[in-house]
Formats: structure tokens, sequence, C-alpha cells
């Protein structure tokens, strides 16, 4: 009862903070590729062309793996979001996963606004569009993008807080064992209008959902966060990844599927105060992947949770919300006021 009682208490605390529920933890978080289950090699990003009205349509696809043999799909005509698609054209359905290893196949159905139904298979890597007849009448083939600024060395005026080697620049900095920074950790030294570049790394979390699946976050200044999420597949909501948390929507959603790395560059101007009056807003420019989702958005409000108050210059914090999210590759260039 006393243990109900606790869980009920910390639940409200999550929810009046803005963080929404912990991820459950019966369902299994995956950090390594090669321990995942069966439905993992079916996720991803998929791209091609298939024939409408006689001409070929180049279409994305992505298929989000939910555990238990199950898939969202989500279509995007023209291509992946960042690369062809434009908003808000979307065709969504399911797929449904059966037999395993070599046998193993996901047959897909998704629907257009008129509730026309169009079949699909996932086999060898790459998903058979399906004709009337039933017979493949396109291939698009299995994609895995990369940042462009995945890796990008540090210019000569940045300072390096983490390459992979220490975590002393972290106030209880921890490293995992195969060396990567993991989440929940503070620098020791403040910034204000700074420009940024981590790299990130979602765990593979199919049976989680909405906040509790890859949940943590970049709080800059140690008060304006933007969201760390897997949101692969998602709308992209300001409590999404890319996210400015409750303040922005990102442009378009660049979350990568989990267990793949990812980058933030970020460019931030810290809040002008006279007194305790705010002047001027914090702003942020924020590319996910190596594009632009906010474009000098004005963050007017703190997030709760993080160590900053916005005032003067504060931490990067990397939230820790209870699922195992890694780092690396992270430098800031400061800049003067």
């Amino acid at each position: 009862m006393h243990d109900t009682r606790l869980r009920r208490s910390l639940l409200v605390m999550a929810l009046a903070l803005g963080l929404g529920p912990v991820a459950s933890a019966a369902n299994p978080a995956y950090t390594d590729v090669a321990k995942t289950d069966d439905d993992f090699a079916f996720q991803g990003e998929y791209v091609g062309e298939v024939p409408v009205d006689g001409s070929p349509l180049r279409i994305g696809v992505h298929v989000v793996a939910l555990g238990d043999g199950t898939y969202d799909v989500v279509a995007y005509p023209g291509g992946l979001p960042g690369d062809g698609w434009s908003a808000p054209t979307k065709i969504k359905g399911t797929g449904t996963r059966s037999g395993t290893g070599a046998d193993a196949v996901v047959k897909i159905e998704v629907r257009d606004d008129g509730g026309q139904a169009y079949k699909s298979e996932i086999r060898g890597g790459e998903i058979l569009v399906l004709g009337p007849d039933g017979k493949p009448a396109a291939k698009l083939a299995k994609k895995v993008r990369k940042s462009p600024t995945l890796g990008a060395a540090p210019p000569a005026d940045a300072v390096v807080l983490f390459n992979g080697t220490s975590a002393d620049k972290f106030a209880d900095g921890r490293l995992s064992p195969d060396g990567l920074l993991m989440e929940g950790t503070t620098t020791k030294e403040a910034y204000g209008d700074s420009t940024w570049h981590l790299e990130f790394l979602l765990p593979y979390q199919p049976k989680d959902r909405g906040q509790g699946r890859a949940n943590s976050g970049v709080y800059l200044q140690g008060a304006y966060e933007v969201q760390v999420l897997d949101s692969f597949g998602l709308n992209g909501e300001n409590n999404e990844c890319g996210g400015i948390y409750s303040v922005a929507a990102p442009a378009v959603n660049m979350c990568y599927p989990p267990l793949q790395w990812q980058t933030y560059d970020i460019d931030f101007k810290a809040p002008k105060f006279d007194g305790e009056t705010q002047t001027q807003p914090a702003r942020m420019t924020v590319k996910h992947n190596g594009v632009v989702i906010h474009d000098n958005v004005a963050v007017p409000k703190i997030t709760p949770g993080g160590p900053g108050n916005g005032k003067g210059t504060g931490p990067l914090h990397l939230q820790n919300h209870g699922n195992p999210v890694r780092f690396r590759n992270i430098w800031v260039v400061p800049k003067k006021s």
C-alpha cells in the first residue's frame, strides 16, 4: 500500500514538472544492436519509387517496431523527412511480423485519406509494394542515414567536454562499459551565449510509449531544454525529439530510428535581464541531424527539472529520465555576450 502511494506521488511529481511517465521497468531497453529482438531488423527507413498513374513517385517509409511482432508504418510522398517530403501529407498503416530469422516477413497495410488500402511486404531488407494482382510492383530499399555533422571536429576555440576518454568535466559523470557518456550529468562549468555540438544514441524500447520511450533532454544554461526522445515516425511535437520543450515543435521531425547516432548543433543566445525583469528572451537555432528545425526561435520560459534558473550563465545538463540514452563528441564554443 505504501509502495502504491509512493508510486502515485512520484507520478504526480513527474507530471507537475512536465516530465511525463517514466519507462516501465518490466519492458526491455536495448543499447546493443547485437542483442535486440526479432522485430528490430525490420524497423527503419525505406525509400524508393512506386508507379502512380503511370509515373514514378518517390516515397519514403518509416517502419516503427512496437513489440511482439507489431509495427506502425508511415509513408511520406516525395521522400523521407528532410529529404524530399513536404508536410503535411502522410499515409499511415500497420505491420505484422510472422516467422523468425531468414523466414521472417512483415505484412503491411496502409490506407490513404480516401480509404484505399495498399499492401506491402518486408523481405530481405526491402519493402515489396504489391500491385492489385498481389505481385511486387515496386521495391523500396532500406536506408541508414547519417547526420552530415556526425563526428564533427571541434574548432580551435572550442572547449571539448567529452571525447570518449574522460567524464571529468561533468559533475557525477558516468561512462558506460563501452566508453559512452551516460545520462544524468551536468557540466562543472557554466556558459552563456554559445554554440554546441553533441551526439546522442537512443535506446531501443519497442514496448514503451510516449515520454517513456528513450527520454532525456539537453538543457542549455541548465534551464532551456531541447527534448531527447524516441520520436521516430511520430508527428514531431514540442515534447518530442527536437522540440524546445513546451515552447516550439520542430519544423520537421528528423528523429532517426533508435540505436543510430544522431546530432544536435545548437546556437544559443542567453536571455537579457534588467534586474529581475527579462528584457530579451533566450533564443535558439537548432539543427537536428544537419537539418534546421528551429531558426532563431524565442524561448521565453525555462523548462522545469533543470539545475539552472535561466539567469546569468548556466551549465549543460543531460537529463536522467530513467532511460539509457548515451552521448559522445560534446564540445562548446563560448561567445562574448
